[in-house]
């Protein structure tokens, strides 16, 4: 169980932004499919693991659930060394967490690889009603900054799925194209065509579909 010839790559992403934006709930939704509507605030940092098929590869995500809390703020940095991608969350219904996406972002890049996949993610789409950061805004932002864009709701799991993958396969495409280069990133290959298999017998396991 759980054997490193089971996956491709390992890929750390971390998820950023303020407190009460839902980080913990996306994790909890795209790992586990669960929610909980009475969510504690994230001390320090919490971790789940996920493992995913893209492009006929098996690659387990790493995510980080990073505490939003100025408090905190010393204790998370360490862990976005090693990030390959990252999820800047803002709540579409609360104008002060998007508000300071600018800030966390700059935090970011102030400790992560320079070629980091980051999507800003718009959380809580079911707020709509109540909603004060406009797409377009957000959508302008992230354009202007390269970063990946979307809306999400963890309560009605809408884009949950596709925020991640989303985030894995740019991630894959740059290890792919050699944008990214080994040791500067903690994506880890362990088989597949870029790694040849120490063993033979490793070519004929099912390590990379129908697992």
């Amino acid at each position: 169980m759980g054997s490193d010839e089971a996956y491709n790559f390992v890929f750390k992403v971390v998820l950023i932004g303020e407190s009460g934006v839902g980080k913990s709930n996306l994790l909890s939704r795209f790992t586990k499919n669960e929610f909980n509507h009475d969510s504690r605030t994230t001390i320090g940092v919490e971790f789940s693991t996920r493992t995913v098929q893209v492009e006929s590869l098996t690659i387990k995500a790493q995510i980080w659930d990073t505490a939003g809390l100025e408090r905190y703020r010393a204790i998370t940095s360490a862990y976005y060394r090693g990030a390959v991608g990252a999820l800047l969350v803002y709540d579409i219904s609360k104008h002060l967490t998007y508000e300071s996406a600018e800030r966390w972002l700059k935090e970011l890049y102030d400790h992560a690889d320079p070629h980091i996949v980051v999507m800003l993610v718009g959380n809580k789409s079911d707020l709509a009603s109540i909603r004060s950061v406009p797409t377009e805004d957000a959508k302008d932002f992230a354009e202007k900054n390269g970063l990946l864009f979307t809306e999400t709701s963890a309560l009605e799991s809408t884009n949950v799925e596709t925020a991640f993958n989303n985030v894995l396969m740019e991630i894959h495409k740059k290890v792919s194209s050699k944008e990214v280069t080994r040791g500067s990133i903690n994506a880890v290959s362990l088989s597949g065509p870029q790694t040849a298999p120490a063993d033979p017998q490793e070519e004929r396991k099912p390590c990379c579909k129908n697992v």
